[in-house]
């Protein structure tokens, strides 16, 4: 199995309907988030999915932390998706 990492930096609520769409595989996905989501639609109706499909997400503040935290994440993770 490989860890799979989506960073959902530039269009959010794509990057979390890959994230769905990257369950079908059976391999852990989870989602890293730079910034905070916004309260739209299309990224709740993705949220949901991804909260009934328990896939990780995590919200990654801007600063050194953040960096390193998102850093620590991928180093952990098999393949990483940036969207």
């Amino acid at each position: 199995m490989k860890n799979l990492l989506v960073v959902a930096k530039h269009n959010q609520a794509e990057a979390l309907r890959v994230a769905a769409g990257l369950t079908l595989l059976s391999d852990p996905v989870r989602v890293a988030v730079v910034g905070t989501l916004p309260d739209t639609p299309a990224v709740a109706e993705q949220r949901e999915l991804l909260e009934f499909a328990e896939v990780p997400l995590e919200e990654i503040a801007a600063g050194d932390a953040g960096r390193r935290q998102l850093a620590g994440a991928v180093l952990a993770a098999d393949a990483v998706y940036v969207i």
